[in-house]
């Protein structure tokens, strides 16, 4: 029987924290007290913008965040009360994994469904799950859909102020899918896949989700204007999930293996690992996110030809930056690197894998890695470390300073088993040394 884990996060959930304050340190996250959300941890989940969220023994998706301030929560991705309550799925549900995007969330059950709820654009076709209709909803709706107007509108902004290599097409594109728009779903959805389809993991981008399935296969829907659903366009919006095929034996586009293993989602680019322990990049490549040497986008999946020879063991990724570890516990990161999110020791991007040297991680074997949107984290052995942006307390290091190499976050008397990043704070599972 495993032990019981403790959950502890650090960082920032705005309204689910006194005086709206980030907790610069590890504090210990305790379940509810219902008879229906469990006695202990047994998952933590990656992403949420504004909430965090995390699996319990009895199956349960405990999130917690903010309710009320719509500047800060987004709560487009669901009601999340100011402390930890499970979220309103179906009872007989019982989830293993589960990702949030900027403003949408998925998970998996015992028996291999999706569920996903958010933007509707988000949202494949599927099977509602409760009353779109009621006045509550309708009116959670409108709000939201004024609230994502005014955050597109602002992000848009932000966007043009930035370099972007786009042709006048692709500005288009992008212009044409900002969601302005788009309706909510505030309710979860049964994702419509194909007969036999058993989805063991998935994984949530900026506006785009990947599911992997017991086969070692990869389909994915939403936004695919980078490239980030890797079918070969630049694909404005896939409302239903499709099949990518990540690996070929075309002799120009090689990709070692014969099944898939693990998945990730950044910002707008997306990245997979083979058994074969190949790494495999698409979407977005204007910070070297994928790891091709270029700034250009990948549209289809792409080989990391610098990695092979090199046992790719997982792969996380950020906004705009990507991290994997080896079957040897090495750590490579490339992408962009602003606030020293790829733990160089500099802020210049790399463009291609580079290992971390640190004297922090010698002798250290890194198992877990995980991306916030500009921040690390990795669980070796007995230890977690933290890097990059910390405005909010999201490294776990007592302080707001940012990082640009890897820093061990301190937990006396827990030994860290996995890591898992949101936006702006960080959760990990931890087992007790007594």
């Amino acid at each position: 029987m495993n032990p019981e884990k403790t959950l502890y996060m650090w960082g920032y959930l705005p309204g689910a924290l006194p005086q709206r304050s980030p907790m610069l340190s590890p504090v210990e996250v305790s379940l509810p007290q219902t008879t229906d959300a469990g006695r202990f941890w047994t998952n933590v989940c990656t992403g949420g913008c504004g909430f965090a969220m995390a699996i319990s023994d009895t199956g349960k998706l405990i999130t917690w965040g903010s309710t009320d301030d719509l500047g800060q929560s987004y709560v487009a991705s669901g009601k999340h009360g100011e402390t930890p309550e499970p979220f309103p799925l179906p009872n007989e549900v019982s989830i293993v994994r589960a990702a949030a995007g900027w403003a949408h969330c998925v998970c998996v059950t015992v028996t291999g469904e999706v569920y996903t709820w958010g933007w509707k654009e988000c949202v494949p076709s599927g099977t509602l799950i409760g009353d779109s209709n009621t006045a509550e909803t309708r009116q959670e709706t409108e709000r939201h859909n004024l609230f994502l107007s005014e955050e597109n509108s602002k992000a848009v902004a932000r966007e043009n102020t930035k370099r972007r290599r786009l042709s006048s097409a692709k500005q288009a594109g992008e212009s044409s899918s900002s969601g302005d728009d788009q309706p909510l779903s505030t309710l979860p959805c049964l994702v419509a896949l194909h007969p036999g389809v058993k989805i063991t993991t998935v994984a949530a981008g900026g506006r785009h989700t990947l599911a992997l399935s017991d086969m070692g296969h990869v389909w994915g829907w939403g936004y695919g204007g980078e490239g980030q659903l890797g079918l070969g366009s630049r694909i404005r919006m896939a409302y239903s999930p499709r099949h990518i095929p990540c690996i070929t034996t075309s002799s120009t586009r090689r990709v070692p293996g014969t099944y898939v293993k693990g998945i990730a989602c950044g910002g707008r680019h997306s990245a997979i690992v083979t058994d074969a322990g190949a790494l495999v990049t698409f979407g977005w490549g204007l910070y070297g996110q994928c790891g091709q040497g270029s700034t250009d986008d990948e549209l289809r999946p792409t080989c990391v030809s610098s990695l092979l020879g090199i046992n790719i063991d997982s792969v996380a990724a950020g906004l705009w930056h990507t991290i994997c570890i080896s079957g040897d516990g090495d750590v490579y990161a490339f992408g962009g690197n602003q606030f020293g999110q790829l733990g160089t020791g500099t802020d210049e991007a790399e463009t291609l894998p580079r290992r971390l040297d640190a004297p922090s991680l010698e002798n250290e074997h890194a198992r877990v890695v995980s991306c916030g949107a500009r921040h690390t984290a990795i669980v070796t052995d007995g230890k977690v470390f933290c890097w990059g942006w910390n405005k909010y307390g999201q490294l776990g290091l007592g302080d707001a300073v940012d990082r640009n190499i890897p820093s061990e976050v301190a937990l006396d008397g827990y030994v860290p088993r996995v890591v898992a990043c949101g936006w702006w704070h960080t959760l990990v599972l931890a087992e007790s040394l007594t």
